[in-house]
This record gives C-alpha cells, sequence and structure tokens, in this order.
C-alpha cells in the first residue's frame, strides 16, 4: 500500500466548515432582522434605511475582508498583536474625550468623521493575539505568578477602562480570556477563588451588611475551632484565614458598595436586582440632575416581553415574518440585544434548538482546530476566540429568557451591529488562516 505524503494544497488546508458556519450565522442574523423591519407596505426588499440591508453589506464586507485575511501571510498575525494592542488602547482613551461618542448613557465609540465604531470590539481582536503572543513566548514561564499577571494584566486593564465608559457589559466579555489562561495551565484556585467571589457578590446583594459580617465572622472562627491543631503546628493556617475573613469584609462591606454606588449605572443595578427578585434599596437609588430619584422597576419589562415573544412560538413557531410581538415592536432591541426571542417566536423551541446546536458546532470545531494546533500561539489564539463566542451567547440567551442581567451583549454574527460582525469575522478567518499552517510553529 503507498502512502500519500505529498502536502495538501492550500484550498485543501482551509476549514471550510468554521467558514460555512460563519456564513450561514451571519445569513439568520440578516433575515432575523429583515423579519422584525419587514412590513407588508414595503416596495421593495432594498431599502437603504433598513437595518438589514445595512447588515448585509456589512456581511459583504466581512467577507471580502475575510477573504483578504486567508491569502495574508500567517506569520503576519504574529508581529502585530503588541503594537494593535497599543493603538487599540489608544483607541480606547481616544473615546473618553471629546472625540466619543455616547450612545444610550455610555461613551464607547469613537467619532473620527467618515468613521464611528467601537474601539471595546476592536481591542477584542488585539486582546486574543497578545495574550496569544505573550504566551507563546519561549522566555515566559506560566507557572510563575509574574507572567500569570502580566497575562491577566492584558484582559484586565481594557476592561476597567471600557468600564470607565459605561460599558459594563462589554467590559465582562474580556474575563472570558481566562479561559484560554486556564487551558495554558492557570490552576484550578483560580477558579475557584473567581467563583467565590461571585457567590460572596450574591450573597452581598441578599444580606444586610451588618449580618454578613456576622456571618463572615462566624463561619472564620469555626473554621479556626475546628483546625485548632494544625494552627499550633503550622502558623501559615492562621494567616491564610484571616486574610480570607478580611477581603471576604473588604470585598462585601466596601467594594460592592462603592461599585454600586460610583460605578454602575441605575439601570445596570436595576437589573441586578430584578434578577434576584429583590427591590433596589435606597442607598443605591441614583438621583438625576434636577435631584430627583431614577426611576426603578421598569428594566424587566424587555424581558417580560422577550419571554412573552419565545413562549408564544410554542414548538414549532408562528412561521417566517409571522411573530406578533416582534412584528408590532413590543419587544424593545428585539433587532439588537432581544433578537433571540425573533427567533424563539418565528421557529419555535425547535428552531431555538437548531440555532443553539449550530452555535455548539461552531464552538467545538473551534475548540477541536485549537487542539490539533503545533504552534502555542494559534492553539492560544482560538480559546480566545472560543471563550469570547462562548461567553456572548451564553449571556445573551440568558438574558433574553430571564436567567442573566440585562448588560447589552449582542447574539454572535446575528444581532445588528456593524462593529460586532466585523470583529467577529477578523476573530474567526485569523483563526482559519491560522490553522491552514497549523503545522508551522509560529511564534
Amino acid at each position: 500500500m503507498q502512502v500519500n505524503l505529498k502536502p495538501k494544497k492550500f484550498i485543501e488546508r482551509i476549514d471550510w466548515l468554521m467558514v460555512a458556519l460563519f456564513i450561514v450565522l451571519a445569513l439568520i442574523g440578516v433575515l432575523s432582522i429583515y423579519s422584525v423591519e419587514h412590513r407588508d407596505s414595503d416596495i421593495s426588499f432594498f431599502i437603504k434605511d433598513k437595518r438589514y440591508v445595512k447588515q448585509a453589506l456589512f456581511l459583504g464586507v466581512s467577507l471580502f475582508i475575510g477573504l483578504i485575511i486567508i491569502f495574508m501571510d500567517s506569520k503576519f498575525f504574529t508581529s502585530i498583536p503588541f503594537l494593535g494592542y497599543i493603538i487599540g488602547f489608544l483607541f480606547l482613551l481616544l473615546a473618553l474625550t471629546p472625540l466619543g461618542k455616547g450612545v444610550k448613557g455610555s461613551h464607547s465609540w469613537l467619532n473620527l468623521g467618515i468613521l464611528t465604531f467601537q474601539p471595546g470590539e476592536l481591542m477584542k481582536l488585539f486582546t486574543s493575539l497578545s495574550i496569544a503572543k505573550f504566551l507563546s513566548m519561549q522566555e515566559i514561564n506560566f507557572s510563575t505568578i509574574k507572567h500569570r499577571l502580566i497575562c491577566a494584566a492584558f484582559a484586565i486593564v481594557p476592561a476597567f477602562i471600557i468600564i470607565l465608559q459605561n460599558e459594563t457589559g462589554l467590559a465582562l466579555v474580556y474575563f472570558s480570556f481566562f479561559l484560554a489562561m486556564y487551558r495554558e495551565g492557570l490552576p484550578n484556585i483560580v477558579l475557584i477563588i473567581i467563583f467565590s467571589v461571585m457567590a460572596l457578590a450574591i450573597v452581598t446583594l441578599l444580606l444586610p451588611k451588618n449580618i454578613l459580617f456576622i456571618v463572615l465572622t462566624v463561619i472564620a472562627l469555626i473554621f479556626l475551632y475546628v483546625s485548632r491543631k494544625k494552627l499550633k503546628r503550622n502558623k501559615e493556617v492562621l494567616i491564610i484565614v484571616i486574610s480570607i475573613w478580611g477581603f471576604g469584609v473588604l470585598f462585601s462591606q466596601v467594594l460592592v458598595p462603592f461599585a454600586f454606588k460610583h460605578v454602575m449605572q441605575s439601570h445596570h443595578i436595576d437589573r441586578i436586582y430584578s434578577l434576584i427578585g429583590q427591590d433596589v434599596p435606597e442607598d443605591y437609588i441614583k438621583l438625576n440632575k434636577s435631584g430627583d430619584k431614577i426611576k426603578t422597576g421598569t428594566s424587566d419589562y424587555n424581558v417580560r416581553q422577550s419571554k412573552i415573544a419565545i413562549a408564544s412560538g410554542g414548538f414549532f413557531g408562528k412561521g417566517f415574518l409571522n411573530g406578533s410581538q416582534t412584528q408590532y415592536n413590543w419587544v424593545p432591541e428585539q433587532g439588537t440585544d432581544f433578537i433571540f426571542c425573533t427567533i424563539g417566536e418565528q421557529f419555535g423551541f425547535l428552531g431555538s434548538l437548531l440555532l443553539i446546536g449550530m452555535y455548539a458546532v461552531f464552538l467545538l470545531r473551534i475548540i477541536h482546530v485549537a487542539e490539533r494546533q503545533r504552534s502555542q500561539f494559534s492553539r492560544v489564539y482560538a480559546y480566545c476566540v472560543a471563550g469570547i463566542l462562548f461567553f456572548h451567547l451564553v449571556i445573551n440567551i440568558g438574558m433574553t429568557i430571564g436567567i442573566a442581567p440585562v448588560i447589552g451583549i449582542p447574539l454572535p454574527l446575528i444581532s445588528y451591529g456593524g462593529t460586532s460582525l466585523l470583529t467577529f469575522a477578523v476573530l474567526i478567518f485569523i483563526l482559519v488562516r491560522l490553522d491552514a499552517d497549523r503545522q508551522m510553529v509560529l511564534r
């Protein structure tokens, strides 16, 4: 039997399944936006002011850029990460200046005259490349605390700037990069700490501060009593327990109240307390410019209408262009953040399940591609892309069905938005290009 050792042609090395999934999901997005905006009185499909026409144009531009990326030298993407990161970071800072454009309470858009875009979306690309570049450098030892902190800073620093822009939802996406770091050796204790902090944050919202202080103190004292024999032999246990107790008290008594009073917007606070079934405390109710209390208790309207739309779709849905909730604009932002309810109403549980299944196949394909890379740079980058896609997917669908706070995160490739679609297109097509050279060692 003869073995064919002839190298595959470049076109044969392209992962066409990933390209096809991207195109199909993006087309579903265009059709979903069309189903929201279509009216019987429309005289033509191509109406320039319609969002679905703009989204179709963005898709065309995305595919054109993707084609260019595919035929670029893969080594180019290992040479630009840090420079791109600096440029992206400067764009983030410029958004805080008069060049920035305010949209719905945030200041995260940059207006350059002929071009208006969201630097935070672009920065996701440069952060992915920079983390991949950093971890693939020969002198980097990710088992050291120093290099772990530097790598974490690549994600945390832009997230902090984006929070200053009042775009909390987009900032949270940057924590998805820790999934790639975990794949590269971040210890389990880090994930335990992250989930513990999240749990403490929820408990902080549910319990009064004085009671929570007593609870934390009692837990610490009980642990010290149970471990009293170990304390005699090892004083480090005492230091660790006191440190954890001190952080818990500082976090619950100072950091969380500070964030709710001075960092988060009133609608963010309202949505979080609506999610846990609580009224917003008086301390966290903000005042408007006139000194009056900002009205709360209305932010869950979107979620209620979204759930009504999804439920009305039943198992098979009402059919394309037949969604009464979405056709008559009962659901706010139904073409952007809440577009999943449009699909749920028109195509029902079955259609929603098929869409989620497509996303699952897409994610599994990216992970498969990541694991077959010879280059650590390509593998880390692939996991960054998978983390971003997974985070967007889970949070967006979660907020449309009421199990996650409404923080303004679009459904990948489907929600209306040129910057978001172009960013995902570049992220994915760079991965396709790197995968075509998967036998190379890129640094």
